[in-house]
């Protein structure tokens, strides 16, 4: 049975710290929290924390109780590029903008999934999904590795980085210093350790290629995942960023399934009709 919850305080104590690592917990054990807005609050002053309107409470109280194909179903989804630091203002990263991701946790949820997104990329403000923000492949395997034993489905959309520097720089690194040496160790393997978790979800991979997909049935077979979705990102319209993307899907059994230039939404809509039909069939 679902609780949803409606805090209504003065900006100061929405804003603190400790207020938001208990709003983090809180969705993290499943709860839903309809944040409040900015407005007049009591005392005259303005600011972020007014209780949201009763009207849009009880919409959002309708949309949660009305089950969906996917009611039932704990969904995560990971999003967004990973940050590596080299010093406190430099990072080694990637273009990917997190919106196909975003993407596959919107449609989940409008499909009526309990859906967390952990994301790289800002909390988007998707009605019904519990968001964790993370920096680093570190933090990321941390928070996927902690909500994946729970879920029916992990849909591993991030671009992490394969190595992140050994040591990170206390100051930020001078012209004038010369060159500097970087050593680059290897990251935590996110999807491998969800692969890992007990009990496993169905878990869907993803592989962002450049040309021929032949590396994403090698890795489709490497990681054994049920679903890897390739894509070519030096292909027009399909790279980071755009709103478009054009993936092939290939099956635990090797099997590919192209998909035609779509927006990213009609992709995260197939992507879901793929999974479900993958579940029910076994």
């Amino acid at each position: 049975r679902p609780v949803v919850i409606a805090p209504a305080m003065h900006t100061e104590m929405w804003e603190n710290a400790a207020t938001q690592r208990n709003l983090a917990v809180i969705r993290e054990r499943g709860f839903e929290v309809i944040e409040p807005e900015t407005g007049e609050l009591a005392g005259g002053d303005v600011g972020m924390g007014r209780l949201r309107d009763p009207e849009e409470i009880v919409e959002r109280i309708e949309s949660i109780l009305s089950a969906g194909p996917m009611a039932g179903i704990s969904v995560l989804v990971t999003a967004g590029g990973t940050r590596e630091p080299i010093d406190p203002v430099r990072y080694i990263g990637n273009r990917s903008s997190g919106k196909m991701g975003v993407a596959i946790a919107r449609e989940a949820a409008a499909r009526g999934a309990a859906v967390t997104l952990v994301t790289t990329a800002g909390d988007p403000g998707i009605s019904g999904v519990a968001v964790i923000e993370v920096e680093t492949a570190a933090s990321m395997a941390e928070a996927a590795w902690k909500v994946a034993p729970r879920c029916d489905v992990a849909v591993m959309a991030a671009a992490v980085a394969d190595f992140t520097p050994a040591k990170v720089a206390d100051r930020k690194l001078k012209r004038q210093d010369g060159s500097p040496t970087i050593e680059l160790v290897p990251t935590p393997d996110v999807l491998k350790g969800v692969h890992e978790t007990s009990p496993r979800p169905f878990l869907v991979g993803f592989a962002a290629e450049t040309g021929s997909l032949d590396d994403a049935h090698a890795k489709a077979a490497r990681k054994a995942v049920d679903l890897l979705v390739a894509n070519d990102v030096s292909a027009p319209g399909s790279g980071f960023g755009s709103d478009t993307n054009e993936v092939t899907l290939i099956d635990r059994k090797g099997r590919s399934t192209a998909l035609p230039l779509l927006s990213k939404d009609a992709v995260a809509a197939a992507l879901w009709d793929f999974v479900s039909e993958m579940r029910s069939s076994g």
